[in-house]
């Protein structure tokens, strides 16, 4: 039996004030996060809100140095861009604070002071790579190096992008620092660490509690308890000059590593949003505490968070951590360093007034169970089949009837036929079904759920015909609106946790004040005689192919611009000598004739002039040009070159091309136009 729990604090994880938001964190956790929140709200139960900017740890020092700036600068920077971002998007945090607060670096100092006291660490020396120019230890992202599994040359300290694996900085050949591109060498430095191993049985039994969780995080965890090793011991510091002072003697130069930093900004949080009440919501084991995390994170949320509380002992632990997988875009995983994404804060300015859009979009293709993708073209779909056609045409006959035959007077409902009782009997079962599935964090199947009423709407009215019947039967007609503007009124609470821009239009052109959760299994929220709005009753506008091709332009020019900078230039082949150059005979050519070849996607067959002959030769290139473009297109041609069969067609010399970083072909053709056909190249 689930145990009542009286209060719920809900955080969702803290990103990095080292850039901006994208799509992937919203679907990731801060969408799901607000969604449920919003949900418990509408239920009247005790609901906060936690997050805040993570404003330590390597990723902000790179930054920093990077674009030439302190390391503060950079996270006023983002933690402003963020939290605009997340209000104007609808993410109704209680508070979002900030890591680099006097009240987080207080609370996350006398953490780490309760257990230090305790003796829950233990001191270690280590060998750590160290920069003698810069004269620092490196953390691991300031270490680059060849990776030992795929050769990779610019693998990091702990982790290859390349190949995807976890590495250690001393894994690495032929390390380097970024700092001063300098060899770095080992020295000896203390920490101190958590020692996960002996916590292992405390956290296995915790977890053993927990066996409902989602298979993705339940799965993971158990991987690490359950490998060869187990859980092993973790620094708790790092030798850097950014972060929480680690509060002990002997430990100048060093600060808190920012898993355990982090995590404690949720405490600070509570604590600055809350200051008498907070320790209601952390020590009271009448308090349902949830984490929405994505799925890099549920290793720290999981074991090593937990392991913390566990040794200070006076915390509740986290009852679930919903952690959904990774959203990718367009096919290609979503990358910042690559600038592939879609950046929120320049969402809210492309599409105006559309937050709705991208929340039911990214919340209907969620990553719950695996990766999933978002697509501009599937965005447009949504808004245009889903939100356009189902849910927003639904309301617009509802107010133009309503308007048009009722001068905007609801009118009142009398004899309810079987239909009728029916339709009624769905609508009230609505709001338990997604509340079955919100329960579960399937927000995906909650969202359906949310939409089918919209689909019962829609299918009565048709079924109906009230435009029709009106004509011969007018007291049927305003039952039949009296149960479509239940439903309308049904639908305004029940999608407020999903799309709450478009819950409060829907009130307003009801005009109702917003109702809560228990009142949408009511069929009769409107009562007859009440006056709607006049407005027109357009949710949603069509998104044409000309709003999102600037969107595809720009994920585009990403891809140029980043394969041109990463572009690397093949070294010079082997020496040759002049006498073997010149046994190459090119000469300059014109395309006379172009087509396909049958069941082949990249080859053309053509015929070239080379000025001695007319010649048949097969090239790979109709990926990036049209047989009928390149009709009288002149050509360099090896000429000499050994005839072979390609496809079952003798190709008779090879044309020369120059191919860039994306792998895209261009005819190399000679500067003068018009150059004789034959003319040699030298």
């Amino acid at each position: 039996m689930l145990k009542h729990f009286k209060r719920t604090l809900v955080t969702a994880a803290l990103p990095y004030a080292n850039g901006p938001v994208h799509i992937g964190h919203l679907a990731g956790c801060y969408l799901p996060s607000d969604i449920y929140v919003r949900y418990l709200r509408s239920k009247g139960e005790d609901v906060v809100f936690i997050c805040g900017s993570d404003e330590h740890g390597v990723p902000i020092t790179i930054k920093a140095k990077k674009e030439g700036i302190t390391p503060q600068q950079v996270v006023d920077k983002y933690h402003k861009m963020m939290g605009d971002a997340f209000r104007d998007f609808g993410i109704s945090f209680d508070i979002y604070s900030r890591t680099s607060s006097k009240v987080h670096h207080e609370t996350a100092s006398g953490f780490f002071k309760t257990l230090y006291d305790k003796g829950s660490f233990t001191e270690q020396v280590t060998e750590q790579y160290y920069d003698e120019e810069a004269k620092q230890f490196l953390a691991d992202r300031y270490i680059t190096g060849e990776c030992p599994k795929c050769g990779n040359p610019n693998a990091y300290g702990d982790q290859c992008e390349s190949c995807g694996s976890s590495l250690n900085a001393t894994d690495l050949k032929n390390p380097k620092s970024t700092l001063s591109g300098s060899a770095p060498v080992l020295k000896q430095t203390k920490n101190w660490f958590l020692p996960l191993d002996k916590l292992q049985p405390k956290i296995a039994d915790y977890l053993s509690q927990h066996t409902d969780w989602k298979t993705n995080v339940y799965g993971q965890c158990k991987s690490w308890l359950d490998s060869g090793d187990g859980l092993q011991p973790r620094a708790m510091t790092r030798d850097l000059d950014w972060g929480v002072p680690v509060p002990v003697k002997g430990a100048d130069g060093k600060v808190l590593y920012v898993w355990f930093d982090a995590p404690i900004g949720y405490i600070s949080a509570t604590k600055e949003l809350m200051p008498d009440k907070w320790e209601t919501y952390w020590k009271d084991k009448d308090t349902r505490l949830i984490h929405f995390i994505g799925k890099d994170n549920i290793v720290f949320h999981c074991i090593i968070f937990p392991a913390m509380l566990m040794e200070h002992g006076e915390f509740v632990l986290a009852d679930n951590v919903p952690a959904n997988e990774f959203l990718n875009l367009e096919g290609d995983k979503i990358s910042t360093s690559r600038n592939w994404a879609v950046w929120l804060h320049e969402y809210l300015i492309d599409f105006k007034d559309q937050q709705d859009i991208l929340r039911y979009s990214l919340c209907a293709n969620a990553p719950e169970t695996k990766d999933n993708d978002f697509t501009w073209k599937d965005f447009q779909t949504k808004n245009n089949s889903e939100l356009g056609d189902i849910l927003g045409n639904f309301i617009n006959r509802v107010m133009v009837l309503t308007n048009k035959n009722y001068n905007c007077i609801v009118p009142e409902a009398s004899e309810y036929t079987k239909a009728d009782l029916l339709v009624l009997e769905e609508m009230a079962k609505a709001p338990d079904k997604i509340s079955e599935a919100l329960d579960k964090f399937k927000f995906r199947e909650a969202l359906a759920e949310m939409m089918n009423l919209a689909r019962i709407g829609n299918k009565y009215l048709a079924e109906q015909e009230p435009w029709k019947l009106i004509k011969s039967d007018e007291k049927r007609v305003k039952t039949v609106m009296n149960i479509s503007i239940q439903i309308a009124a049904n639908l305004a609470i029940v999608c407020e946790p999903f799309i709450p821009f478009t819950s409060k239009k829907l009130f307003d052109l009801l005009n109702l004040a917003p109702l809560k959760w228990r009142s949408a299994k009511n069929t009769n929220n409107v009562h007859a005689g009440h006056k709607i709005s006049d407005q027109s009753g357009i949710l949603f506008s069509k998104i044409e192919d000309t709003d999102i091709q600037p969107q595809l332009d720009k994920l585009e020019n990403s891809k140029k611009e980043n394969a041109s900078s990463n572009a690397k230039i093949e070294p010079a082949k082997a020496e040759t000598s002049f006498e073997e150059f010149s046994k190459m005979d090119i000469r300059v050519g014109t395309i006379l004739e172009a087509e396909r070849v049958p069941k082949t996607d990249k080859l053309l067959k053509l015929k070239i002039d080379t000025g001695i002959d007319q010649r048949t030769v097969v090239s790979g290139i109709a990926q990036w040009y049209k047989p009928e473009d390149i009709i009288g297109q002149q050509v360099n041609i090896l000429v000499n070159l050994a005839p072979r069969k390609i496809k079952g067609i003798e190709s008779q010399g090879m044309i020369l091309m120059a191919e860039n970083a994306l792998g895209e072909l261009s005819f190399v053709v000679p500067s003068k136009k018009e150059m004789n056909n034959g003319s040699n190249v030298k």
